[in-house]
């Protein structure tokens, strides 16, 4: 017996429970929702029917077997491993120590206090006088400019502000492929390693996004200053918000001059190392998809965004007291959906184009699973299998007394 969440045609094994079938509707109406924050069963309902299935595996044998059988542990082992598996894609890269002599010690310390006490200040000024000053105008022309103009100028500044925050990481990024060009139908598609990848776009071309809604000021930023753009946001927590998004990205894609549309499929920060499952939500509108892939080079700084253990805001700071950020953006040739292809076929496709490109592994994974605890979601579930052995034991030891009396 074996606990498996069947995905879209995929199986995921989960540690510690068995005997239990979940299963996640592959409806239309959920084609972005792969695996949900809320739990498909009750917690008392999952307990139950784990505990259910426990007694039925421990109650029918003698304790030889019970002691002897080890199919479950195999059982835990193997999801364990797959575990391994899809937590490599969002593991940070850990830089190897290279300060290990006198000289270079001495050499570190320099490259410290350059970074730390000359660059990052210099950084912060320039970008908290340009990046501010750009709101204040943004807000500005929100308030006075004539509404045939305001958009077109508040997407130019918009597009200076994602400048100005290149220009503080010291970026040096590299285009290939043509400019993106506003078209009726298309949609741009690209993988996903931190926020900063929609900043880095921006700064070349100015793209609406549809993007999770984060708290704080970069709230403010989301629903204030990239409104302006046409950008989306969703919770994804929320099954209605993406049924809504849905529908609006339709709309958007089918408008007569829209900016361009930009989505990560991946639905989470990758390490870019990995690229893990594309959701097929954009690839079933019947629009073309133009790939964008993204590559940083890791050798002065780390662009993941491990939004697990690290705040945004520490992210931004490891970025502005780093040398540089070194990245190659490729824009590929756009692709449509073949006479004989599902949505979901195309998204693959899609998908290893981008791999191919950015020189990333292909891991089939779903990201929201990133988000998903079994332990926090269902605590008691550890102190009932301990119940269930004890009482098994129990049981056995009971009957020995009895048998030798």
């Amino acid at each position: 017996m074996h606990l498996t969440n069947e995905i879209k045609g995929q199986s995921f094994g989960l540690p510690g429970l068995t005997g239990v079938d979940t299963h996640v509707s592959n409806n239309k109406g959920s084609d972005d929702l792969v695996l949900r924050e809320e739990p498909v069963k009750t917690d008392a309902e999952i307990e139950n029917l784990y505990t259910t299935a426990e007694h039925q595996r421990l109650g029918h044998n003698s304790l030889l077997v019970d002691v002897l059988n080890i199919s479950n542990n195999l059982t835990d082992g193997a999801s364990a491993m797959v575990d391994d598996s899809f937590n490599k894609c969002f593991t940070s890269m850990n830089p190897e120590p290279w300060n290990w002599n006198v000289y270079l010690y001495l050499c570190w310390i320099l490259g410290c206090f350059i970074r730390y006490c000359v660059l990052f200040p210099v950084r912060f000024v320039v970008l908290f006088i340009c990046f501010n000053s750009l709101v204040g105008m943004f807000l500005f022309v929100d308030i006075f400019a004539p509404r045939a103009r305001r958009t077109r100028i508040e997407r130019k500044l918009v597009q200076l502000m994602c400048s100005s925050w290149v220009m503080a990481w010291h970026g040096v990024i590299r285009y290939h492929g043509p400019k993106p060009i506003p078209g009726t139908n298309r949609i741009w598609v690209s993988n996903h390693t931190s926020m900063i990848d929609y900043v880095v776009l921006c700064s070349y071309a100015p793209f609406a996004v549809i993007m999770q809604l984060h708290h704080g000021w970069i709230a403010f930023l989301q629903k204030r200053v990239l409104s302006s753009l046409g950008c989306l946001w969703f919770n994804r927590t929320e099954v209605q918000d993406r049924h809504v998004v849905a529908e609006r990205m339709r709309q958007h894609v089918h408008q007569s001059d829209p900016i361009p549309l930009l989505i990560f499929p991946e639905g989470t920060c990758v390490n870019n190392e990995y690229t893990v499952m594309f959701k097929r939500g954009a690839f079933d509108l019947g629009a073309t998809v133009c790939p964008i892939a993204i590559k940083y080079n890791k050798i002065f700084v780390d662009a993941f965004w491990n939004s697990r253990r690290e705040a945004f805001g520490r992210h931004l700071l490891r970025l502005l007291t780093s040398w540089a950020l070194v990245c190659d953006v490729y824009f590929l040739e756009p692709q449509s959906i073949g006479p004989n292809e599902t949505p979901q076929q195309f998204a693959e496709r899609v998908q290893k184009m981008i791999a191919k490109y950015a020189n990333l592994r292909i891991a089939p994974w779903d990201g929201y699973l990133k988000y998903y605890n079994l332990g926090q979601r269902h605590p008691g579930l550890i102190e009932k299998r301990r119940r269930v052995f004890a009482d098994a034991l129990k049981r056995h030891l009971g009957d020995e007394e009895g048998g030798r009396r």
